[in-house]
């Protein structure tokens, strides 16, 4: 089957905080713009209760703010499309991005393709993923009403999904493998000051229990190698993220652990070829960084762009 070509002056790829940033700048500057993207417009954005650290905001539901986000990424002409990118492929100053059943071409890519959750990888895991086992207290919260919850993890995902998790459950316990949390103070303050939320240290969880629903962690201490089974109806996993960056294997952009390297103007080793968000390997993964990474990765795509029509200044 022959695939449709579809010719544009900037590809991003990610509709998240960076990518919507970076289609407003690259627009707003003249340029054709797509924004390819799987699901809904926000990404991790859309899994989050409420935001209170982005500038402009004392509170916002995630949700709302990537509504708002969304509709700035628009106000220039971008074009918004659904599709999933499989993988790219350079020639000279060429980029093809291929999905299933259209190729984009253009001079420019903007990767913004994000992270996922990481697996405990342990038995009945998979099997009771959806029946109890879940990445998203936003999703999911609702439906253990009254119950009782476990979150694994101890960085500010799980510390903020846990006490999200105690306006429906009885009670939350956070099971984290060292002695003392990761999250931010005042995340952690939060925790310590809410009587619904408890907390199992020095531990991990090395299997879930039950056959249509969770009933129970096995769970072990890290330091006497003590292990017995804690009741629960629900865990909620927050362990740290996964790059989604298979799309650039090909590319040599990236890190041993798949996060893609880029300098301070967001630009990769590949000329025309950009990484934002969560998925740059960078220190501070958050909307508000995510925005900065895609201002300058939506001007340097135009600086890219604009250099390939000047004699003076060609892109080899």
């Amino acid at each position: 089957m022959t695939k449709e070509r579809v010719e544009a002056d900037v590809i991003i790829i990610g509709a998240g905080p960076g990518g919507m940033t970076a289609a407003l700048y690259a627009s707003r500057a003249n340029l054709k713009t797509i924004i390819i993207e799987k699901g809904a417009p926000g990404g991790e954005l859309i899994n989050t209760a409420d935001v209170e650290n982005y500038p402009g905001y004392t509170k916002i539901g995630g949700p709302e703010l990537a509504g708002k986000f969304f509709d700035s990424s628009m106000e220039f002409g971008a074009e918004h499309l659904y599709g999933d990118v499989t993988h790219i492929e350079v020639s000279g100053t060429t980029k093809y991005v291929h999905t299933a059943d259209k190729i984009y071409i253009a001079p420019a890519v903007v990767i913004a393709t994000g992270a996922h959750h990481r697996e405990l990888g342990v038995p009945g895991e998979d099997r009771l993923s959806g029946s109890g086992v879940s990445y998203c207290a936003v999703c999911d919260g609702f439906f253990f009403r009254d119950r009782n919850l476990v979150v694994v993890g101890g960085g500010d995902s799980a510390v903020e999904e846990g006490n999200y998790l105690t306006q429906f459950a009885d009670k939350v316990t956070i099971i984290h493998r060292r002695d003392q949390l990761r999250a931010q103070q005042i995340l952690q303050d939060r925790a310590f000051n809410n009587p619904k939320v408890d907390f199992i240290w020095d531990s991990v969880v090395e299997e879930i229990n039950g056959e249509n629903g969770v009933n129970s962690v096995t769970i072990r201490n890290v330091k006497t190698n003590k292990v017995e089974d804690f009741e629960t109806n629900g865990v909620f996993v927050y362990i740290g993220l996964i790059p989604n960056s298979y799309i650039v294997e090909n590319l040599g952009v990236t890190d041993e652990e798949g996060w893609i390297i880029t300098n301070e103007r967001m630009e990769t080793t590949v000329p025309g070829l950009f990484a934002v968000g969560d998925i740059r390997q960078k220190h501070l993964r958050q909307i508000v960084t995510a925005a900065g990474d895609g201002s300058i990765a939506g001007q340097g795509a135009f600086d890219y762009v604009q250099s390939l029509k000047d004699p003076i200044n060609q892109v080899n």
